[in-house]
């Protein structure tokens, strides 16, 4: 008995220490917002009193453009993911493009409610375009941005001028390899510790899941986006957003009437690229282009093509 006694409270100190490692060298405390603002917000960038929340956005190229260029990053991403690319379409001093951070993500933060479904995000960005006075845009959107744009053509067709899906979520998923990242967030008491510990690897693991080329991935990418998720709130927001996720139905997406563009990248492991497909038999005259050797991110690992591909489309 004393033997067994013994082995259980060797054990549990073994436990204790172990945990007390864990959290020594990969705990991480939230960042200030502050901090984040001082380091990724720019001069273009500006803060919009929204629905509880300073919105992070930039509004950026040709001011007399009364039909902006409007983007949206994904899940746990940031408007810097659309750097490369805005700075190679403002060259052309043609467009006016808007983008911003989402509720959960990047400088913006957690809303709040908390609360990151669907309907919440589409009500999210029509408050934000009426504050901005846009009546009417081409609305772009990757991954989950993808499913926020796609859901808001089919709710305000009126506002949309051209719709562009990137890597779109949208239909039920079938074995795809999905991130490291994401699976950890779905897995009880495992999601939970990641509110304090976050181990940095974790990022890049992620990354070379969302990358098809991993030589991109960067030190300072790294950095970005494990920063952005320590911004104080957004582990919290974002592992919200994984334990209430619920599927929607795809069904609407077969009523948009909105002259479409779908681009994906034929190596993505997070939205296969058989979902292209999909997307382009249910919305009827939608064009489609597919990036040979790209992952999840086009924008980020061709956006060079990327940029071409949006100006024949946004000029016709």
């Amino acid at each position: 008995m004393r033997s067994i006694q013994r082995v259980f409270t060797y054990s549990l100190i073994s436990i204790v220490v172990l945990v007390a490692v864990v959290f020594t060298v990969y705990g991480q405390k939230d960042i200030p917002v502050e901090k984040i603002k001082a380091k990724y917000g720019n001069a273009a960038s500006q803060y919009l009193p929204l629905m509880g929340m300073q919105v992070h956005y930039r509004d950026e190229g040709n001011p007399a453009d009364s039909t902006p260029l409007v983007l949206i990053h994904g899940t746990s991403s940031s408007l810097h993911t659309w750097d490369s690319l805005v700075a190679i379409m403002l060259t052309q001093n043609k467009k006016r493009i808007i983008r911003f951070d989402l509720p959960a993500f990047g400088i913006t933060g957690p809303n709040p409610e908390n609360y990151y479904a669907g309907d919440y995000y589409v009500r999210f960005l029509d408050s934000f375009l009426n504050v901005l006075h846009i009546q009417k845009c081409a609305l772009a959107g990757n991954s989950l941005g993808g499913s926020i744009a796609w859901r808001y053509t089919v709710a305000h067709p009126e506002k949309i001028d051209k719709l562009i899906l990137i890597d779109a979520s949208g239909y039920p998923l079938k074995n795809e390899k999905g991130s490291l990242g994401f699976k950890l967030a779905t897995i009880p008491i495992i999601n939970n510790l990641l509110l304090v510990v976050t181990p940095k690897f974790l990022i890049r693991k992620s990354l070379e899941t969302v990358f098809y080329d991993n030589q991109l991935i960067s030190d300072a990418i790294v950095t970005r986006y494990y920063e952005m998720l320590l911004r104080e709130g957004n582990r919290a927001a974002t592992l919200s957003l994984f334990k209430n996720r619920t599927s929607i139905s795809a069904e609407p997406i077969k009523t948009i009437t909105r002259p479409t563009l779908i681009l994906w990248g034929d190596q993505d492991q997070l939205i296969s690229v058989d979902n292209a497909y999909l997307f382009q038999k249910d919305i009827q005259g939608s064009a489609l282009t597919i990036y040979k050797n790209v992952g999840h991110t086009p924008m980020e690992e061709a956006p060079q093509r990327v940029a071409a591909s949006l100006e024949s489309f946004l000029n016709k």
